[in-house]
């Protein structure tokens, strides 16, 4: 691939000027409140400049803009994630649903087992396929930074933390959250295939995790491994599951297999679980960001591996008892079943 580096420079610019400008007004006054259009068009603008930047990230070339989009990224995520804006809307949207979470996921349980075999089965296949084929993580891991040996990669985390690794921490971050509410969005989205591209997405999900988790262990790397996953990878994984399972239901919902009733009416039957589940989707997403941009991403000396690895456990067991137990006690127990 060959990129005009000045004809994209110019096309792109007038995005990362706009972007530079909010993030400007927001750290001047950071008790400003942005209305929903504002919002929608920040967000718009971060996606866009977090692209350009991947864009440019195998490319050794103009290193000053590789600098100022990674400026602009972290500075980027530092508002979405750390800001008292996200604070509030995390508490107003865990207000608004909190509550019938567990429900709907009691109710849907069927689809969520169905999202984790498909993701189970794909850890499986990663792992198969490096063992056969040491090559494959360069083909299948979407972020170079996986790419190269681990155990470089552990020597280079653990040697200290300094500003430039900070933004790079950032910056890596950012890539992650972005993909991770999109790969969430489009499990859901594809419950229109009828389910099945749903299920393809969880299972190739499942595979990166199985050929990155086998490519540490294999170098020995554990410790560093699941310091570094199970922080925000506790509620991170269980997310983009949640997300499968409302795709799924959505599946189930289109087939409407031994159901005489109409497709409208199936989709109305279950509309209110599918944007509850997505809401904890998105809850449980905002949480892990803000996990692993602030801890996961420090490794020792600085965070001891068992610290990390003990609060990843807690995380997932709290969200265990949350899902499994108060879910019993939800409302509306006799709705019908689309699993």
């Amino acid at each position: 691939m060959i990129l005009d580096l000045e004809k994209f420079t110019l096309r792109r610019q007038k995005v990362w000027n706009e972007l530079d400008e909010i993030l400007k007004e927001l750290e001047k006054d950071p008790a400003a409140r942005m209305n929903l259009e504002k919002i929608k068009r920040f967000h718009n603008l971060y996606q866009r400049t977090a692209a350009d930047l991947s864009s440019l990230q195998s490319f050794a070339c103009a290193p000053e803009l590789r600098q100022h989009l990674e400026s602009l990224v972290a500075r980027g995520v530092g508002e979405i994630q750390g800001s008292t804006r996200s604070v509030r809307l995390l508490s107003g949207l865990g207000a608004w649903r909190l509550g019938s979470i567990p429900a709907a996921f009691q109710r849907r349980l069927g689809a969520f087992r169905l999202a984790v075999a498909a993701m189970l089965l794909g850890v499986l296949f990663g792992g198969a396929l490096l063992l056969l084929d040491s090559d494959t993580k360069r083909c299948v891991l979407p972020f170079g930074n996986l790419a190269g040996s681990p155990s470089k990669r552990v020597a280079k985390e653990e040697a200290g933390v300094n500003k430039s690794l900070e933004r790079q921490k950032l910056v890596f971050s950012s890539q992650l959250m972005t993909n991770n509410i999109k790969v969430a969005i489009l499990c859901l989205a594809l419950g229109v295939t009828f389910g099945i591209g749903t299920l393809v997405l969880l299972f190739y999900n499942g595979v990166i995790l199985g050929v990155v988790a086998l490519d540490y262990l294999r170098a020995g790397q554990a410790a560093f491994l699941f310091g570094w996953l199970l922080p925000h990878g506790s509620i991170e994984i269980p997310a983009f599951l949640i997300a499968g399972q409302a795709g799924l239901v959505l599946g189930g919902a289109m087939l409407g297999m031994q159901s005489s009733s109409t497709l409208t009416e199936r989709l109305r039957n279950v509309s209110s679980d599918i944007v509850t589940l997505v809401s904890g989707t998105a809850l449980l997403l905002v949480w892990a960001g803000i996990v692993e941009a602030f801890f996961s991403q420090y490794h020792e000396p600085v965070i001891p591996y068992g610290l990390k690895i003990a609060f990843g456990i807690a995380e997932l067991l709290a969200l265990f008892v949350f899902l499994a137990r108060t879910g019993q006690r939800g409302p509306r127990a006799c709705v019908e079943s689309q699993d």
